[in-house]
């Protein structure tokens, strides 16, 4: 194959891969739904080999799980993996975070004070989705500020296979009022460059979602 066409042909790849994976995570397929071949080939006008190394690449993403002789399928994440996945979170985005406080800039400094406002002004607002996407937005700028380039990697792969889990979460009465002060003592330690207290504060807060997952968990079954 000419060197232009192999590239071409791994870009699309590439592309196929971040539409199926943006689908998954945006809830346009569900848990356990099958992942037929022939219908994503058609749904993003691909090749099936294009389509193929997708679902190789979201398999080994933990997005995508392979049932022998049914092909894959959309792959469900239970409570206790949940809980796995976020105390691994803790440990890798509580480095992230002291690292963060040690290298964030002053225009950093502003950028996060302006999302401390957007975070408080969604709860007092009521506003369950703008505090998602705050949410979501610090825990990501913290990441980036760290430039630890291996933990970002690692904890985008697990933000995947959590993200249900997170939408649940987020959806539950009265969350927003207890992580609220979580994500605010977060906020001000890496504003302080104090790196112990940032670790700490990022740490707390994911053992309050590891909490708050099993009493998701425990309310929807009574």
């Amino acid at each position: 194959m000419p060197v232009k066409e192999a590239r071409e042909h791994s870009t699309d790849q590439a592309a196929v891969t971040d539409l199926i994976r943006k689908a998954i995570l945006d809830g346009d397929f569900a848990p356990n739904q099958r992942m037929v071949e022939a219908d994503l080939c058609a749904q993003y006008d691909a090749s099936r080999s294009a389509v193929r190394a997708a679902l190789h690449e979201l398999t080994a993403q933990g997005l995508v799980e392979r049932i022998q002789n049914r092909g894959a399928r959309v792959r469900s994440v239970s409570l206790d993996e949940a809980v796995e996945i976020t105390e691994v979170r803790m440990v890798v985005e509580g480095l992230c975070a002291a690292k963060a406080a040690q290298k964030v800039t002053d225009a950093e400094i502003e950028e996060l004070t302006a999302l401390r406002e957007e975070l408080t002004t969604s709860v007092a607002a009521g506003d369950v989705f703008g505090y998602s996407r705050a949410n979501q937005l610090l825990h990501k700028r913290v990441r980036e500020i760290s430039a630890q380039r291996s933990a970002d990697e690692i904890l985008e792969r697990l933000r995947g296979q959590l993200v249900r889990h997170q939408f649940k979460l987020s959806m539950h009465p009265g969350r927003m009022s207890v992580s609220l002060p979580e994500h605010v003592a977060i906020i001000d330690a890496v504003c302080a460059r104090d790196p112990e207290r940032a670790e700490a504060a990022m740490r707390q807060h994911l053992a309050s979602v590891t909490a708050a997952l099993e009493d998701v968990a425990e309310a929807r079954q009574r």
